[in-house]
């Protein structure tokens, strides 16, 4: 990680919109710097958080992905889980979800994970969370 604070809340020009699966309506998302690419040397799920909240960014090939930290099932910390195939594994009771739109796998009946966007800018990791964005 660079020698500079990343936690800082910063505009970002032209954010994306906060759109999909979970979004609040109304209110707007702060985009905050919260990582930069060098974060995931140690393995692909790195914690972070913004706007207030625990989010993780995981890692999938060449994509981030910004997530909730908690499993919607009993709040297990899925920092603790593994990433394959473009799913999160929850380390608690082995359930997984879609890192693009947080869908559960089949056979849980709990919400979907609530996802981030993200956007990379240089090498540094830029997630829109707060009202409007989870």
């Amino acid at each position: 990680m660079s020698g500079k604070p990343i936690s800082a809340a910063r505009r970002v020009p032209d954010p994306i919109p906060p759109t999909g699966p979970d979004r609040g309506i109304g209110g707007e998302a702060v985009w905050t710097r919260v990582a930069v690419l060098a974060a995931f040397a140690a393995g692909p799920i790195v914690p972070v958080r913004a706007a207030g909240q625990a989010l993780l960014l995981v890692r999938d090939g060449d994509r981030v992905f910004a997530v909730e930290r908690a499993c919607p099932h009993e709040g297990a910390d899925l920092a603790g889980g593994r990433c394959a195939g473009g799913r999160l594994l929850c380390p608690h009771h082995r359930a997984s979800f879609a890192l693009a739109d947080g869908a559960v796998s089949p056979g849980w009946s709990f919400r979907r994970l609530r996802t981030y966007p993200v956007r990379l800018v240089g090498d540094a990791v830029w997630v829109a969370a707060g009202q409007g964005a989870s």
